[in-house]
């Protein structure tokens, strides 16, 4: 299968992005936009309503997480000093997803809509037709600053039997998140292979610190920074088969590098490396106590430090591995997500949400989503002389090397991917098997294809 280390994913680039976003920001559900000073972007006026001139009401749903609300509100300022007749309302915050839910199901959803957080779930979109068919509108749709939205993306964007109904803005990879002060204050290594890995856990249960903490109460962050990417190290490198596996292909379940990947995890188990708190803890207080040197690795995406800015310690330094559950020599894994935009099927205003797109998906904003997030985005961008963390240009090296196997967002169906937390979660805890592991969702599966 192809390697994707030469898409232009990270040459030399941030790759960034949310996926998590769980932090405690107030919540803001369908209030006017707020008013801001427009920036350069709005200069762009002409080009970002299009040929006719932008009016009626146009709503936006944005989920607040990791990377702050800062970002919108200067954004939709802009696009409102650019097209002042437009009625723009915010619907947005913390728990927008499940607030905005029953709307979504009785067919008055909004206009834009941010994919990013809890409760929503791409490809459960798509199969519930609730997102528009965006796959001849993007071949050719040019942004505000006259260029191609489609040749701009580092990842393109994932397709649906064959159609594209989101588009990549922000993107993150997986991976293992630890302190470098930490590890050299200690005389600890780190682990380049899964051999490595165990190494330096024991060492690091010998100093009486627990090795590793994930997030129980949201079983996707050990799946997708640990289970995932040992999956394709089983399966030679080759990420096809994550891919099948989330078109509920059930000939792709019954692989043995499943069985394989999750042998990682029960090797990671058994020598008693996992901290037992991580069966129901949140995000924040896994991240908390990772912080605070109670635990040494934690599996997360790279809004982490971000997250837990306020948090911190002054002598903290992120160090950021995508994948250690491959074999010596073996190659590393990157599992990359994105958080994409779409349009509603049923929006009222296609046209506005349409040139918002436009707007949104230039150079002006992916500076100012950089500058206001503190993460760049999906488009493409120079970041060698830039003041990105070092745990960022550390992650851009990794997805730009030849030894990375780079993973394209794979997005599972909500029962699916619900199953395969619930069974992590087990798995951790000892009350299960991987082979246990693999017949409760391939039961889920198999529902799915009836």
């Amino acid at each position: 299968m192809k390697k994707f280390s030469t898409m232009g994913l990270a040459a030399s680039m941030v790759l960034v992005a949310a996926g998590c976003g769980k932090s405690a920001a107030p919540a803001e559900t369908t209030k006017p936009a707020a008013t801001a000073a427009p920036t350069a972007a709005a200069t762009a006026a002409p080009t970002a309503a299009g040929p006719k001139k932008l009016s009626g009401d146009f709503e936006i749903q944005y989920f607040v997480g990791g990377f702050g609300d800062k970002w919108w509100k200067k954004v939709i300022a802009d696009f409102q000093a650019a097209n002042p007749d437009l009625k723009i309302k915010e619907s947005a915050g913390p728990k927008i997803n499940e607030q905005m839910k029953p709307r979504w199901i009785a067919g008055t959803p909004p206009d834009f809509v941010y994919i990013d957080g809890p409760e929503l779930f791409d490809r459960q979109m798509v199969t519930d037709g609730q997102l528009e068919d965006l796959t001849d509108w993007i071949k050719d749709a040019k942004n505000v600053e006259g260029e191609k939205i489609i040749d701009l993306l580092a990842q393109k964007p994932q397709e649906f039997d064959g159609k594209i109904y989101n588009i990549p803005f922000v993107m993150s990879s997986w991976g293992i998140f630890y302190d470098k002060a930490l590890f050299k204050d200690k005389g600890w290594a780190e682990p380049k292979d899964f051999e490595d890995f165990l190494a330096v856990s024991e060492k690091i249960k010998g100093a009486g610190i627990n090795p590793f903490i994930h997030t129980g109460k949201y079983p996707y962050y050990i799946n997708g920074g640990v289970l995932f990417p040992a999956i394709v190290s089983a399966n030679n490198n080759d990420y096809k088969l994550l891919q099948d596996m989330a078109t509920n292909n059930l000939e792709a379940w019954k692989n043995p590098a499943i069985i394989k990947g999750l042998n990682k995890i029960v090797q990671m188990r058994d020598k008693g490396y996992i901290d037992k708190a991580s069966v129901q803890i949140n995000h924040t207080d896994s991240q908390s106590l990772f912080l605070q040197h109670k635990d040494a690795f934690i599996p997360n995406g790279l809004w982490l430090p971000n997250e837990m800015a306020k948090d911190v310690p002054a002598t903290f330094d992120f160090g950021f591995i995508p994948s250690i559950t491959q074999d010596k020599g073996g190659k590393v894994v990157a599992n990359t997500s994105t958080a994409t935009f779409c349009v509603a099927k049923k929006a009222k205003n296609k046209e506005a949400a349409k040139a918002f797109m436009q707007f949104v998906f230039s150079k002006t904003q992916a500076s100012q989503w950089a500058e206001l997030s503190g993460a760049p985005s999906n488009i493409k961008g120079d970041i060698s002389s830039s003041k990105a963390p070092n745990f960022v240009k550390d992650a851009a090296k990794f997805l730009s090397s030849p030894d990375t196997v780079v993973v394209p967002t794979v997005s599972f169906a909500a029962d699916v991917d619900k199953a395969m937390q619930d069974a992590s979660v087990a798995l951790t805890i000892g009350t299960i098997t991987p082979e246990e592991w693999v017949k409760r969702v391939s039961d889920v599966v198999a529902k799915q294809k009836k």
